[in-house]
């Protein structure tokens, strides 16, 4: 019998994504590791009346997940107990129950319960194979880079997700061998117009200007701009104010929430591999990439390119 996965709370924004650009259940499974049958009861269990979304989907099943731990017994956890003190895993445990038909409990479930007992003074824990101090917790916001006051992407408008409009960047940067210089990269989402700048440095300071400098020409054209969780946008409030945009950051370890950059950045990796020297390029390197990448057919386009796109855009805006 397959025991039903718990999801993250990444997992569905992931989920989510992936349904918005066409993915089958088969495929998102795929993707993040789970069963097919998991994302068809997500999806069918978890939605509400405006179709999937993740945030809601999150509230729902955390809802129910309160209810369904009143079925779990005091009599259950000692027998779960005992199974932890023969040295099982939480992931064995979870799927011997289950398909025993006796019990149906997630592995990380019981997870917590040994950390639980952890706190409260208890010796479970030395049963783990793994005895971190702190395990990690897939769909917990890491503390990478101690950005203060950051705006995560949940508060982000809804009209972002459609790329109905002109304007909504995402962040990035790409690293030079030795790890010193780096590319910053800025991709708009509806036209996947991409801007490059080299820089000597991955400082807040430098970041922060190559995405002034990069952006300043297109301000009209700048409402949010998504970023990574590296320490080098730090400068993130500056940004905003120089650009009279907004600033968001994606959740730790979710690309797929930067999708657009992250397509590009794999493009750009095409003429600058990992482990090239990026004290080795010139300018002009840099502006032929630009131009090959913005004036390349997409297919996500109708085959129009980015630049033309872009520059459509700007001229209906104008106009308007």
């Amino acid at each position: 019998m397959r025991i039903y996965t718990q999801l993250t709370h990444i997992q569905r924004y992931q989920i989510y994504a992936l349904l918005n650009i066409g993915h089958s259940n088969t495929g998102i499974a795929q993707t993040i590791g789970v069963h097919k049958s998991t994302i068809g009861r997500e999806i069918k269990r978890n939605r509400g009346q405006k179709g999937y979304r993740p945030k809601q989907a999150h509230q729902i099943a955390m809802e129910r997940r309160d209810k369904a731990k009143k079925r779990i017994s005091a009599a259950d956890w000692e027998g779960i107990d005992q199974l932890i003190k023969l040295d099982w895993s939480p992931e064995q445990i979870s799927d011997q129950l289950g398909k025993e038909r006796m019990l149906q409990i997630s592995h990380e479930w019981i997870y917590q319960h040994i950390y639980q007992d952890k706190r409260s003074g208890g010796i479970l824990w030395q049963h783990l194979r793994c005895r971190k101090k702190r395990r990690k917790r897939y769909g917990s916001y890491e503390k990478r880079g101690q950005i203060p006051n950051r705006v995560w992407i949940d508060e982000r408008p809804q009209v972002v997700e459609q790329r109905e409009r002109l304007g909504d960047w995402e962040a990035d940067t790409i690293i030079s061998k030795g790890k010193q210089k780096a590319i910053v990269t800025l991709t708009e989402r509806k036209s996947r117009m991409t801007l490059l700048k080299k820089v000597e440095d991955r400082t807040a300071e430098t970041v922060k200007q190559a995405i002034i400098d990069l952006l300043r020409p297109f301000v009209d054209q700048t409402l949010t701009i998504t970023c990574d969780n590296g320490k080098e946008f730090s400068e993130h409030i500056a940004i905003a104010q120089a650009l009279n945009a907004n600033v968001y950051f994606a959740h730790p370890q979710a690309a797929w929430e930067r999708g657009s950059n992250e397509n590009a950045n794999g493009l750009i990796r095409q003429y600058f591999p990992k482990g090239t020297d990026f004290s080795t390029l010139a300018e002009k390197d840099i502006e032929l990439v630009i131009l090959r990448l913005n004036h390349r057919p997409r297919k996500c386009l109708g085959f129009s390119s980015p630049n033309m796109v872009f520059f459509q855009e700007m001229q209906v805006a104008l106009k308007t």
